[in-house]
C-alpha cells in the first residue's frame, strides 16, 4: 500500500486534498496528516513514504524548508515534494522548483490538475 503524508496547518486544507485523492482513484492509500513540516519531516523518516503533500505557510516549520530538509536527507531525497499553496507567485514557484519540488500547485486544487500532477505516481 502506498503512503502518502498531507502537510497543512488547516484541517479543512487536508480534507480537501483527501477528497480530490479519493475522486482521482487514489482512496486506497494510506494517509498520514501532519499539522507543519516538522511533523511531515518526521512522520517521513519513520516509515517509507511514497508522496508527500505540503502547503507552503504553516506554522513551526513551513513548505520551503520542508522542502529543503527532504531534498538533503539522504534517506528522503528521492521522495516526491508536491508544494499546494495560495501564494500564486511565479518567482517562489520556480525557487521552490530548484529546491527540488516535483510540482508546486495553486489553492485550491482540483481534480484533474490533481490527477495531472500526480500522473506518474498514480501509474506506478
Amino acid at each position: 500500500m502506498k503512503r502518502i503524508i498531507i502537510a497543512d496547518d488547516s484541517e479543512t486544507a487536508r480534507m480537501f486534498i483527501k477528497r480530490c485523492l479519493q475522486i482521482i482513484g487514489l482512496g486506497d492509500v494510506e494517509i498520514i496528516e501532519a499539522e507543519h513540516g516538522k511533523e511531515a519531516l518526521a512522520a517521513a523518516k519513520s516509515q517509507p513514504t511514497d508522496l508527500l503533500l505540503t502547503d507552503l505557510n504553516m506554522p513551526v516549520m513551513d513548505g520551503e524548508t520542508l522542502v529543503k530538509w527532504v531534498k538533503a536527507s539522504p534517506k528522503l531525497c528521492d521522495l516526491p515534494v508536491i508544494v499546494i499553496t495560495s501564494a500564486g507567485n511565479p518567482a517562489k514557484e520556480a525557487h521552490l522548483l530548484e529546491l527540488g519540488a516535483h510540482r508546486v500547485l495553486n489553492k485550491p486544487v482540483s481534480p484533474p490538475v490533481m490527477m495531472d500532477a500526480l500522473a506518474d505516481f498514480i501509474e506506478d
